[in-house]
């Protein structure tokens, strides 16, 4: 299908929901539930209306079951699921916890279809990749990046490139994508970092632990340009993940905040320049400090918001 070259508007749709941060979880649980209230709080703090962000909406049971098992999906939707299950995933179960979850493939699934008309798209929230057909891991329910880009096959596109660039590999991408020519599974990862068992994708990068910033950079750089040239892609959708980041206390590489910057810059910049549509989602990171994890989510906004010609770049520290 041939997609018209968008023209990047004033600003990248951005979509976010309040429930993403509404989850109630034990005292000092791993996740980091609050960043995604907080990064939405600070880039209003920044000057940014209300208005310029989407309200996430639910996907639908039959979206969903395009990608999950319908038993796993009710088991979830009732509380029925397995202990053992619900301990792989990392969270207790509750029908908050579901219900935040559609709320956020339905914003994943929204960022793909934003970015078709705005050339950018943003999600506050996203890349659950390590969700299988069957069964969750990793604190991934389902899989809001392999939902999304399924949905968008089915309105026209052709090929999407699914670029995942998470410290920890997408094996739940890769499984639930081996089948699927149409939507080309990237993950540039940490080797010697969860999971221990890796999955194939289409391309798969292993980097050494304290991977440096030139090193790492150079891998992003290389990947890109051959997936672009290769598949000339519809779409991309990019897991902006930050726990690649030095201070990460999860992620065992030791990328800089301004690499980190430069990395989103070299995404989306790269996908405008051949005028194919980017849909990114921000992915995983973990710091218990929030404002200073927030401050790396922030550097993809601020990468968006300098493609732009917006203001609001300079107010984003690097």
């Amino acid at each position: 299908m041939l997609i018209a070259k968008p023209k990047l508007s004033a600003l990248p749709a951005m979509l976010y929901h309040p429930c993403y941060s509404e989850l109630n979880l034990p005292d000092r649980h791993r996740y980091p539930i609050a960043k995604y209230r907080t990064l939405y709080q600070r880039l209003l703090d920044i000057g940014l209306p209300e208005s310029a962000f989407t309200l996430s909406v639910p996907v639908t049971a039959e979206q969903l079951a395009e990608v999950h098992c319908r038993a796993y999906i009710q088991s979830l939707a009732d509380g029925t699921i397995a202990a053992k299950a619900m301990r792989r995933i990392g969270f207790p179960w509750s029908k908050q916890l579901f219900e935040r979850s559609l709320c956020s493939l339905g914003g994943t699934l929204q960022t793909a279809q934003a970015a078709l008309n705005s050339g950018i798209a943003l999600h506050l929230s996203g890349g659950y990749h390590h969700a299988f057909y069957a069964e969750g891991s990793g604190f991934c329910l389902f899989n809001d990046l392999v939902v999304a880009a399924k949905a968008m096959l089915t309105q026209g596109l052709d090929k999407i490139l699914l670029l995942d660039l998470d410290v920890h590999q997408g094996d739940g991408s890769a499984l639930l994508l081996a089948d699927e020519p149409r939507i080309i599974s990237c993950s540039v990862h940490c080797e010697k970092n969860f999971p221990s068992r890796k999955q194939h994708s289409d391309w798969d990068i292993g980097l050494a632990i304290d991977c440096s910033d030139t090193d790492y950079l150079q891998a992003v750089q290389q990947s890109l340009q051959t997936l672009l040239n290769w598949h000339r892609p519809d779409l991309v959708i990019f897991d902006a993940g930050v726990d690649i980041h030095q201070q990460d206390e999860l992620g065992l590489l030791n990328i800089s905040t301004g690499a980190l910057y430069q990395r989103d810059l070299l995404v989306l910049q790269s996908c405008v320049e051949q005028g194919i549509p980017v849909a990114a989602v921000i992915g995983g990171g973990y710091q218990r400090n929030i404002d200073a994890l927030v401050q790396l989510h922030l550097q993809l906004f601020k990468a968006a918001f300098t493609l732009h010609g917006s203001d609001f770049a300079g107010k984003i520290e690097t």
